[in-house]
């Protein structure tokens, strides 16, 4: 796949592999401005397709990661998976505009009540972590989301070695 051309941009063809269809959330086409406010679960959409676009490609692990969190666990539960595919493809349009990555923290830090606040972080480090690779960029934007979120240090560190533990192969 080829690499986009802004350090933090999301590969439009990648997140156009999955098939649209109908919103069954409240994400609906926006135009060209930055969402002000998304829903919880969209927010948290967000936060890992993010973490995992910064380094300009999304790996099939990640990809498989934030489809089993979005089957799995409670604040998707009302969703599908072609619902996912929204969300992400609106995250990838806002993330390729000037300063997007910026726009993102902003919408998340708005949209999301602050008892998400570390579900956001964790399962943007789950996502991070489930390739097992290092990745500079996804380092920075956790520093990011956390600095955003107003989340101490010590726990994001026990947030992301705990996400890191359970990725490890035997």
């Amino acid at each position: 796949m080829a690499l986009c051309s802004r350090p933090w941009a999301v590969s439009e063809r990648r997140l156009n592999a999955v098939p649209e269809a109908p919103y069954v959330c409240s994400m609906r086409p926006r135009k060209d401005t930055a969402p002000e406010r998304l829903s919880a679960p969209e927010s948290l959409i967000f936060a890992m397709v993010t973490v995992s676009a910064v380094d300009r490609e999304i790996s099939g692990d990640e990809i498989a990661r934030i489809s089993s969190i979005v089957r799995e666990l409670p604040p998707f539960l009302k969703y599908d998976g072609d619902w996912l595919a929204g969300a992400a493809q609106e995250c990838g349009k806002l993330l390729n505009k000037p300063h997007g990555v910026e726009k993102v923290l902003e919408v998340i830090k708005t949209s999301l009540p602050a008892h998400l606040y570390e579900t956001a972080y964790v399962l943007a480090a789950e996502v991070a972590a489930s390739d097992l690779e290092h990745h500079d960029e996804e380092e920075r934007f956790l520093a990011m989301l956390a600095a955003k979120l107003g989340l101490d240090k010590l726990t994001c560190a026990a947030l992301e070695r705990a996400a890191k533990a359970r990725h490890q192969r035997v």
